[in-house]
């Protein structure tokens, strides 16, 4: 009798696509702007003031426009609600679909409030809204975490994002400010120092964030197969381009170049281009953690 072999070739499929890259990277932007925000009107440091309504206003923005991109992901998107009745108490989903409502209404509470003029309770809001803010994009990074994946299935993975988070947030202020000033505020003219500080906190932000991309690089080539696999996608594989040349090269290491070197860091032109060039950065991180980190079968 002949024998016959049967292959077959099964795709791999991707579940989460860019949409849920996009939803972590503008809460980050939001729990970014909100801390920010909370530096002159939650922890009194006066020279941030002028940031601080802008902060509150985008973080709410963003919060607010971040969800609709898990609504159109969703196949059955007018079955949400689903999320807040049929409760799994040890599901990250669970605690972050909850803290998608309460946060965004702590910031309007604590924007109204700063707007108002009330400074006592503004300081009350602001504080209750700094852990709600990494509560609200920490546990996107837990969810990652979770899969048994070998990219994203470490520890680091929540602490990388919420200082991520961070590092867009200063980089998405600081072209807000510059634009404000120049073209939205009565004397037309950029609050030079304040930007320039600014960029001081964003260079420490993004040695900081290289330190724990190196040190979960270094964890994943020294531990199992499936691990080492997922560090040769970055290094050497597909996803490479993405990870080494924007998001290292043209995303950290050029901007920490512009905000060191003395000829760029003390001009608005170098810091505008330094955060600009490490938004892009921050989301194509997301983009290869989430869509690379799918990218090796589930072990």
């Amino acid at each position: 009798m002949e024998e016959i072999n049967v292959v077959y070739n099964v795709h791999h499929e991707i579940p989460l696509g860019v949409l849920l890259a996009n939803y972590f990277y503008m809460t980050g932007l939001s729990a970014g702007s909100f801390i920010l925000s909370t530096l002159a009107y939650g922890f009194g440091i006066k020279k941030y003031k002028p940031i601080g309504k802008v902060g509150v206003v985008l973080a709410t923005l963003l919060l607010v426009l971040a969800p609709l991109n898990l609504l159109i992901d969703m196949t059955l998107p007018w079955r949400f609600w689903h999320l807040f009745v049929y409760l799994n108490p040890t599901s990250p989903i669970t605690w972050g679909s909850f803290l998608l409502i309460i946060y965004p209404l702590n910031c309007i509470i604590y924007g109204y409030f700063m707007f108002k003029g009330d400074e006592k309770k503004t300081k009350v809001f602001g504080l209750i809204g700094i852990p709600l803010a990494l509560s609200v994009h920490g546990y996107t990074g837990f969810i990652l975490a979770l899969a048994k994946r070998g990219l994203i299935n470490t520890a680091l993975m929540p602490t990388l994002f919420l200082v991520s988070a961070m590092v867009s947030g200063i980089a998405l202020m600081i072209l807000v400010v510059i634009v404000k000033d120049r073209f939205f505020s009565a004397k037309r003219e950029v609050d030079r120092e304040l930007i320039f500080d600014l960029g001081k906190i964003l260079a420490w932000s993004i040695v900081t964030d290289l330190v724990l991309i190196f040190s979960d690089v270094s964890v994943l080539l020294t531990s199992e197969a499936a691990a080492y696999e997922a560090a040769q996608l970055i290094l050497r594989g597909s996803f490479a381009p993405y990870f080494l040349g924007v998001e290292i090269f043209l995303g950290s290491l050029v901007p920490l170049f512009l905000l060191f070197f003395p000829k760029t860091r003390r001009t608005l032109t170098g810091v505008a281009i330094a955060s600009a060039l490490v938004m892009i950065g921050i989301f194509v991180m997301r983009y290869v953690m989430v869509i690379g980190g799918q990218s090796i079968p589930q072990s």
